[in-house]
């Protein structure tokens, strides 16, 4: 599984109800996720499902863990998209709030990358913004990806940020 200097990422499995709802259940984490609001254990059972569906194809959220002391630190991956009736695939991250500010939302992104530039030779990959979130606006301009357009999703208004290679 992909590892960065820090980090180490696993698949989901049944027995992480716990850690998504641990990140779910957190208003500040949850503002710039779908709804804007903390999920229901509904929702998080049911996105699990999703998760460890996607992770059995190889792609989706994976767990993200600190190497040295085994701790949460978030998850991220690459998420399969349809914007505008096209099939992307979003480089997505989430960090714990006990780890913002330590450069865990871009070294995620980074790794999820490369992998999916390099790896799965995907020659576009995109990350999809929430109007105001500028922790991840300066995440994805670092991660080498630039705005290429405002779209509606889900009610919200969202940037679309991009990487190509040619």
């Amino acid at each position: 599984m992909l590892e960065t200097e820090r980090l180490i990422f696993r698949s989901y499995s049944s027995d992480d109800l716990h850690l998504l709802l641990e990140m779910t259940s957190n208003p500040d984490i949850m503002k710039f996720i779908r709804h804007g609001n903390p999920w229901t254990k509904e929702e998080a059972i049911e996105s699990l499902n999703r998760y460890i569906g996607w992770n059995n194809e190889g792609i989706g959220l994976y767990l993200a863990f600190n190497k040295q002391n085994s701790k949460l630190v978030g998850h991220s991956g690459l998420i399969p998209q349809i914007i505008e009736d096209i099939n992307e695939l979003e480089v997505g991250y989430w960090v714990v709030k006990d780890e913002w500010g330590k450069g865990y939302g871009l070294e995620q992104a980074k790794a999820w990358k490369e992998y999916g530039l390099m790896d799965l030779e995907h020659p576009r990959l995109i990350s999809l913004i929430q109007n105001g979130n500028i922790g991840s606006i300066k995440v994805a301009e670092k991660n080498g990806m630039k705005h290429e357009k405002d779209i509606e999703l889900l009610g919200k208004r969202v940037a679309v940020y991009s990487i190509c290679i040619t």
